[in-house]
């Protein structure tokens, strides 16, 4: 009898994916646990693996297709033959009317640009954020995902343009490449990655607050205990683990940069899953330090190591992206001087870091040469009013300047 492998539990929020590459062909042999597939969520790829060992069948998806957690990816027959040539362009012909593309099995007929739209065409992202935002599948019109269906993008899209000008757009003509230039499709994270950062400037009321940070007595301290710290939890002691520090204690003191919005109410919460943005290949992503509040320098380090580790090798998880209630980004390590940091939507607050440069300043009346960084905070200013915000950054900046105030709780 065959096994169905179906599109597994995506994550908080989660409820589609992309299909982004089969690793594994029809009639290929494949081994317990070998990955077929990959798919894109909104935040991570997610390898999808074989359950026992057999033969597959032919995909139920093609790469680009847009399908739904619990879909019908591919079967696996345990007991059946390796296929002499697996690849051959006929195969699929003969499994589609057996396992049509899962996104649009809820659709009545095709979609066409011009038909009306039921919202059934809706993928269930989508159906929620329109009864949130009290719009019908009518007025978003025919959606851009598999069969014409209306994904999450399109709501956001539609309820962003300005109501007066919508009808009165004229239609915008087809662009002409030039013949040097070359077209590549988005990927699925960096389509999210546009469409949140994009989200979040129309949500929420978004304010930066910057301040200067002397870097002396924390590159002191670094030079003092490195040896011994890395002989003793065998990585180095670095900058973010002393900015985490700082941030988790200033976040105590100030609980609304931790909070969130939530329709009328605010959530305010009693620990801090602190998140930290690390490069990828195919973006920025932001792990989560969860219950930071109770982490040391040295587990700090390991994890946000673990971290970047795992996103440059593409293996992180669903779960170390999720949860997190405020964001650090360190923009220094290329380059940066200054910048404005965007908020991680539903987060209240993020710190971003800069590089440290030498710059002359007043110290006890006299200028010297200080390590500086500038630092600056973009918060939400519906829950974070302004003195709330600088006194963070303060905070922030106190603590860095002496960390040893940390360890008295001063």
């Amino acid at each position: 009898m065959s096994v169905e492998i179906k599109v597994p539990a995506l994550g908080e929020s989660v409820t589609t994916a992309t299909v982004g590459k089969w690793l594994k062909k029809a009639g290929e042999a494949v081994a317990a646990d070998e990955a077929l597939v990959e798919l894109e969520t909104d935040k991570v790829s997610v390898e999808v693996s074989a359950p026992q060992a057999g033969v597959l069948g032919t995909p139920a998806a093609n790469e680009g297709d847009e399908v739904e957690v619990g879909a019908l990816l591919i079967t696996l027959d345990p007991s059946g033959k390796a296929s002499a040539a697996p690849a051959k362009a006929e195969a699929p012909k003969e499994a589609a009317p057996k396992a049509p593309a899962p996104v649009a099995k809820a659709a009545a007929a095709p979609a066409v640009k011009s038909a009306p739209v039921d919202a059934a065409a809706a993928l269930p992202a989508a159906r929620k954020l329109m009864a949130e935002k009290g719009v019908s599948a009518e007025q978003v019109g025919a959606g851009t995902g598999k069969d014409g269906r209306i994904t999450k993008g399109d709501v956001l899209a539609f309820v962003s343009q300005p109501a007066a000008s919508a009808p009165a757009a004229a239609p915008k003509a087809p662009r002409q490449d030039d013949p040097r230039e070359e077209r590549v499709k988005m990927t699925r994270l960096r389509r999210t990655i546009a469409r949140r950062l994009k989200d979040a400037q129309n949500t929420a009321a978004m304010l930066t607050t910057f301040n200067e940070i002397d870097m002396t007595a924390a590159k002191e301290m670094r030079v003092e205990f490195q040896d011994s710290f890395v002989k003793k939890y065998g990585v180095k002691l670095g900058f973010m683990s002393i900015f985490s520090k700082a941030v988790i204690a200033a976040l105590q003191e100030f609980p609304a940069i931790n909070a969130e919005i939530d329709g009328e109410d605010v959530i305010y919460r009693n620990f801090i899953n602190l998140g930290i943005a690390v490069g990828g290949p195919n973006g920025l992503v932001v792990p989560v330090l969860r219950d930071a509040e109770n982490l040391g320098h040295a587990e700090i380090e390991k994890r946000i190591a673990g971290f970047g580790k795992a996103a440059r090798e593409g293996t992180l998880k669903i779960d170390d992206l999720a949860g997190g209630t405020f964001s650090i980004t360190n923009g220094g390590i290329y380059g940066s001087m200054l910048s404005t940091p965007i908020l991680n939507a539903p987060q209240s607050g993020i710190l971003g870091m800069h590089n440290i440069v030498d710059r002359p300043v007043a110290v006890n009346g006299k200028v010297e040469i200080r390590p500086i960084m500038y630092v600056a905070l973009s918060y939400d200013h519906r829950i974070v009013d302004g003195k709330e915000a600088v006194s963070f950054l303060v905070s922030v900046k106190k603590y860095v300047e002496d960390p040893r105030s940390l360890l008295l709780g001063l």
